[in-house]
């Protein structure tokens, strides 16, 4: 199966992730949890990459609403061909979106799937602003 990317997405990020034994389950393919975890690797490698590491006393990104789409089976052994797409910034939030793919099958998505992004001041636990500096990043 192809997916399409649409145009307002941007490819900001691109990693490969080792599958391991122990992402398996008892089907004998990577069980769905652990696709979580490679979005998460993805888009904290991205946010480690633009400057934007983890601040708890400060400000920084949190995950409100997060998806993925099953296409095809991932297994051991082998690498996982990650790719982060940012879109629609607003005042406080942006869209992650991500597709996974087998390093050697880059063109066969095996995965799909996002994150709502909004930006917090920590100590407040308010909702603020995104910093102009991050909607740098994520802008068209």
């Amino acid at each position: 199966m192809r997916i399409e990317i649409p145009e307002r997405k941007r490819l900001v990020h691109e990693m490969r992730i080792p599958i391991r034994w122990g992402d398996m389950d008892a089907m004998g393919h990577v069980n769905n949890t652990s696709y979580f975890r490679y979005l998460e690797t993805l888009r904290i490698a991205w946010m480690q990459s633009i400057g934007c590491p983890p601040a708890p006393q400060g400000e920084g990104p949190v995950i409100v609403n997060a998806f993925c789409n099953f296409y095809r089976q991932l297994e051991y052994p082998g690498e996982v061909l990650a790719r982060m797409y940012v879109s629609d910034p607003a005042r406080t939030t942006f869209e992650t979106w991500a597709t996974l793919a087998r390093v050697d099958q880059p063109d066969v998505i095996c995965a799909a799937g996002g994150a709502t992004t909004i930006w917090v001041d920590f100590p407040k636990q308010k909702a603020v602003p995104l910093p102009d500096w991050m909607r740098a990043h994520v802008a068209d």
